[in-house]
C-alpha cells in the first residue's frame, strides 16, 4: 500500500508532541515513524495517547496493551525474549510503547506506531508499535507492542511524550496509508 507523508514534527526540548490535525477518514490507517528520539532524562518511556473526535480533548481515552521485548546487551551478551508486564490493562494513562531509553549522546529510541482504522464510529481501534531502543544499562530493546483504543467515536488527536522529562531531539513522522 502506497504511505503519504502528512506531517513532519521535530521535537526540541518538548515536554509532548501532540498531532491535531491530519488524522481524518482520508486514509484507512496511520503509522508514526519515530526517528532517534533522544529523551532529557534517562531511563525513560516512550508514551502515546489519543483523543476521540469531539471529545473533551483531555488525551485519556480507554486503552488495552500488551508488550514483549527482545534484549541484548551491548556486548552481545545475555540476549534474551520475553513478556514484559508494562501493558495496561483498560486504562487512561498514556500506555508504554517502550522503557528505559537512555540519555547519552549516543541513546534514542526509533520505531513505528501503527494506528488502524482511527475514523470508525463502529469498532475500537486497534494499534501496533516495533522499535528499537538504546537503554540507559547499555542494552538494546526491540519493543513489541499491541493494543486497541477502547472506543467507537473517530480518533482525530495524538499525543506523544517520555515517562519524565522532555523530548529533547528527534523526528516524529505521519504517514497517511491505503
Amino acid at each position: 500500500m502506497a504511505k503519504t507523508l502528512i506531517s513532519t514534527h521535530t521535537a526540541s526540548a518538548d515536554t509532548s508532541i501532540d498531532i491535531t490535525s491530519g488524522i481524518t477518514s482520508a486514509y484507512k490507517s496511520y503509522e508514526f515513524h519515530f526517528v532517534n528520539l533522544h529523551p532529557a532524562n534517562d531511563g525513560v518511556g516512550l508514551r502515546f495517547q489519543v483523543n476521540a473526535a469531539g471529545g473533551d480533548k483531555g488525551f485519556d481515552e480507554s486503552m488495552i496493551s500488551t508488550m514483549f521485548v527482545a534484549t541484548l546487551n551491548e556486548d552481545g551478551s545475555s540476549g534474551a525474549v520475553a513478556y514484559n508486564a508494562a501493558d495496561q490493562a483498560v486504562g487512561t494513562d498514556y500506555p508504554l510503547l517502550n522503557f528505559n531509553t537512555g540519555n547519552d549522546d549516543d541513546q534514542s529510541c526509533s520505531g513505528v506506531l501503527t494506528l488502524f482504522g482511527p475514523s470508525s464510529t463502529t469498532y475500537v481501534k486497534h494499534y501496533t508499535y516495533t522499535g528499537v531502543t538504546s537503554a540507559e544499562d547499555d542494552k538494546v530493546h526491540n519493543h513489541f507492542i499491541a493494543g486497541y483504543i477502547n472506543v467507537a467515536a473517530a480518533i482525530d488527536e495524538i499525543s506523544f511524550k517520555f515517562s519524565g522529562g522532555n523530548i529533547d531531539t528527534g523526528v516524529i513522522k505521519m504517514f497517511g496509508v491505503g
